[in-house]
C-alpha cells in the first residue's frame, strides 16, 4: 500500500522501510538508573509534555501509570503527532523497528493506544487516556511525501511504571464521537468553544480520528481532493484528534472550536485491503455553529 503523502500523511500499516537502528529500551520493571527523567505522580490529571521537532522527541523517559494527558508542543516546521504503542511480552522500541522494516500488519504484540493526532507546525494537540505499566514507543508515523519520520529517528521510548498515589479519574466529555466500520457518529453536535470529545472505538479494526479545520469556503471533498494533488495552499489546518486505537478502545481529546465547518478523516490501513480508511468513506465533515 502507498502511504498518503501531504499535510496528513498517516499512515499505520504496510508499509516498506529501510532497516535502522534506534536504543531500545530497559524492561518495565527495571530499576531506573541516575539521571533517568521521571514525570512526578499527582492527585489530579497528569500531564506529559511531547515536543516534537524535525525529527526527535522531547520527553520523559519514565511516567507513572494511569489517567495521562499527553500533550503534543509541535515546534517543527513539519507536520507531527505522536503514536503512543504498547510494547508488549518484553519487547523493545528495538524489536519494533525491526518489525516495521517489513512490509505487512503489525504482530500481535503491538497495541495501539492512540495519542495526540497531528498539529500544524508550531500548534498543539492533546488527548487523555489510562496506561499500565510496561514499555511503550512514542513514534511519528507522518509522512510528506518521503519516507515516514519514524525512519528519520522520530520514534523514543517510554517506561510505564505503577503509580505510588491514586490519579484522578477520566475526565467529563462534551459528547462522544463513536468509530464504526467505516464511519463517525456523534452523539450530539459539536458547539464552539472549548469542548472534550470522547472518542469510542465501535469498529472491527483499528480507527483514528483526525481533525482538520477547513478553509472558508472549502469541504471535506475539497480537501481530500487536494491530499491527491497538493497543489496550491492546503484548503485546511490539522488540529490534533486521536491517533490509532484498538477496537473496543476509548479516549479523550480536547480542542477549541470556532464556527465553521471541519472534517473528521480516518487515515489508517484497512485490515482487509490495505486501502486507507477515508477510501472506504470513512471521512465526515461537521459544522460548529
Amino acid at each position: 500500500m502507498s502511504p498518503v503523502s501531504g499535510v496528513i500523511g498517516l499512515v499505520l500499516g504496510s508499509i516498506a522501510i529501510t532497516a535502522f537502528s534506534v536504543g531500545g529500551n530497559s524492561p518495565a520493571n527495571s530499576v531506573i538508573e541516575p539521571g533517568t527523567r521521571v514525570a512526578s505522580v499527582a492527585a489530579k490529571p497528569r500531564v506529559v509534555t511531547v515536543t516534537a521537532k524535525d525529527f526527535t522527541y522531547d520527553a520523559p523517559d519514565v511516567i507513572p501509570a494511569g489517567v495521562t494527558e499527553f500533550r503534543l508542543v509541535n515546534k517543527g516546521p513539519s507536520l507531527h503527532h505522536v503514536a503512543l504503542l504498547k510494547l508488549t511480552g518484553g519487547k523493545t522500541v528495538a524489536d519494533l523497528t525491526a518489525a516495521l522494516a517489513k512490509p505487512g500488519k503489525f504482530p500481535a504484540w503491538i497495541e495501539e493506544m492512540g495519542g495526540p493526532n497531528a498539529a500544524v507546525p508550531g500548534g498543539e494537540s492533546n488527548s487523555t487516556l489510562t496506561l499500565t505499566a510496561g514499555n511503550y514507543a512514542l513514534i511519528c508515523f507522518v509522512d510528506l511525501g518521503g519516507p515516514p519520520h519514524f525512519t528519520k529517528g522520530m520514534v523514543r521510548p517510554l517506561r510505564v511504571v505503577a503509580a505510588k498515589a491514586p490519579v484522578s479519574a477520566e475526565p467529563k466529555a462534551d459528547l462522544t464521537v463513536t468509530l464504526v466500520d467505516y464511519n463517525f457518529k456523534e452523539s450530539s453536535p459539536v458547539k464552539a468553544g472549548k469542548r472534550t470529545i470522547r472518542v469510542q472505538n465501535a469498529g472491527s479494526q483499528h480507527h483514528e480520528v483526525q481533525l482538520v479545520q477547513l478553509a472558508p469556503g472549502a469541504s471535506v471533498d475539497t480537501f481530500m481532493n487536494w491530499l491527491q494533488t497538493q497543489k496550491g495552499p492546503p484548503p485546511g489546518k490539522a488540529l490534533g484528534g486521536v491517533a490509532g486505537i484498538e477496537p473496543g478502545a476509548h479516549e479523550f481529546f480536547t480542542a477549541n472550536f470556532v464556527p465553521g465547518n471541519y472534517a473528521l478523516i480516518c487515515f489508517l490501513p484497512d485490515a482487509k485491503d490495505g486501502k486507507p480508511h477515508f477510501m472506504h468513506g470513512m471521512t465526515q465533515q461537521i459544522i460548529v455553529k
